[in-house]
């Protein structure tokens, strides 16, 4: 490990680093000439002393440069001081980072959220924003929820809402998340925890799992937190499953709240998919799925999808095989039309191969993002693919639609870049 760098500055009257505090009390013992207050080089030498023989937090010369130290926090209202680490790879025994392959949101339980948050609490994990837990997990707020989660990698208060969806305080759960993320200023108070159930009938209080100075902890708290009351943001992992492979979802009832557009499209397994089929069933789609529904993602869930979006007199982009919060509320509620008896099957618009224009969106990633992009470099459209067609849609798949568009003759709003049946039905025939 690398010697820790320090810098020459004269610390404030009320210091309460150990060093001080020890300099404060012998004071009147000191030779004459000799200064009252040691330079920070040799009090943060000190410091480091007294923190290795305390068992204390890493000292903060060993902190990233550009993060104030955490410190130890208080027992009374807990502001959270909790500088953290960046978005960062799982972190092997060796200290070197891995890169585990996987889904954006794996599959997991709460019970199985709840297990991993108690077991750094057992452990008393030490809190760091520089160091890594043997399951390789960085040290901070941050890291312990994604650990309770089972991301396959370290986020930040600044990108773990993308992993949940927002839910109110009346669905609260164990396992879910609330969240402070200070934008202003993201070192400055933000803070994560996951929520433990509530303590009290009145729902004022909650047992808390989270990552603080001096290590992992669980008590009971006030509702959301000890400060920041109002900026704190229940959530519910996007990954969380349901029906028979979640152990709290009995009776096979339908979950309310709408999981993410992550648990579906090309790719996805979970039971999220199955439920979704078993919705749609219930609502006309049965003889799109001749064998029944199943976890993984297929071209009859999308059929049955788009089915009952059209159904509901939605056109074009609303209707695209993929289901949204206003699709998922519709079926989980019962409202809406049903799929009509005998309703033509509008999956491709009757062009050969065509999955909807919902597989070419930013963000979306696919194989037949990648087919489109071999076609238009077989067909001379090549030239905007630096490292060649791949299977995330990005800019350069635009453009080259745009150019065979405008090969065709098309003009404006007909050019615009966007996988339409008639583009595809052209581009190949």
């Amino acid at each position: 490990m690398a010697a820790p760098a320090f810098e020459e500055f004269e610390p404030a009257r009320d210091c309460g680093c150990p060093g001080c505090v020890h300099r404060r009390r012998t004071t009147t013992r000191r030779p004459p000439g000799r200064p009252a207050h040691l330079p920070a080089k040799r009090g943060m030498l000190v410091m480091a002393a007294v923190s290795a023989a305390l068992g204390a937090v890493t000292p903060a010369a060993a902190l990233p440069a550009g993060h104030p130290p955490p410190r130890q926090a208080a027992s009374g209202d807990g502001e959270p001081d909790t500088p953290q680490g960046a978005e960062a790879p799982l972190h092997g025994p060796g200290g070197g980072s891995t890169r585990p392959g996987g889904v954006l949101t794996p599959r997991t339980t709460r019970n199985a959220i709840i297990k991993r948050a108690k077991s750094w609490v057992t452990a008393k994990v030490p809190y760091s924003m520089a160091r890594y837990w043997t399951d390789g997990y960085r040290q901070d707020c941050s890291g312990y929820v994604s650990m309770a989660w089972g991301l396959n990698s370290n986020q930040w208060t600044g990108s773990l809402a993308g992993y949940g969806v927002k839910i109110k305080k009346s669905q609260l759960q164990p396992g879910d998340m609330l969240l402070f993320h200070n934008t202003a200023n993201p070192q400055n108070g933000s803070h994560v925890v996951i929520f433990g159930g509530w303590t009290d009938s009145a729902h004022t209080h909650y047992k808390v799992y989270e990552q603080t100075p001096p290590h992992a902890r669980s008590r009971t708290t006030p509702y959301p937190y000890w400060s920041h009351a109002g900026s704190y943001v229940p959530y519910r992992y996007k990954g969380l499953a349901t029906g028979s492979a979640g152990a709290e979802a009995a009776g096979g009832k339908t979950s309310p709240d709408f999981p993410g557009a992550d648990s579906f499209g090309l790719g996805a397994v979970n039971a999220y998919v199955t439920e979704l089929g078993q919705m749609l069933m219930a609502r006309g789609a049965a003889p799109y799925y001749p064998k029944g529904p199943g976890p993984a993602w297929s071209e009859a869930d999308r059929r049955a999808t788009e089915a009952f979006q059209r159904a509901q007199g939605w056109e074009d982009g609303e209707a695209d095989g993929l289901p949204g919060p206003r699709t998922w509320e519709l079926l989980a509620s019962g409202r809406g039309r049903d799929i009509a008896r005998g309703a033509v099957e509008p999956a491709s618009h009757g062009v050969s191969g065509y999955p909807g224009k919902g597989y070419f969106r930013p963000g979306q990633s696919n194989d037949y993002v990648t087919r489109l992009g071999v076609q238009l470099t077989r067909r001379g459209f090549g030239r905007f693919y630096g490292d060649g067609p791949g299977p995330r849609w990005g800019d350069a798949d635009r453009q080259a639609v745009v150019a065979f568009q405008r090969g065709q003759g098309w003009r404006g709003g007909a050019a615009d870049g966007s996988v339409g049946p008639e583009t595809w039905r052209r581009l190949f025939s």
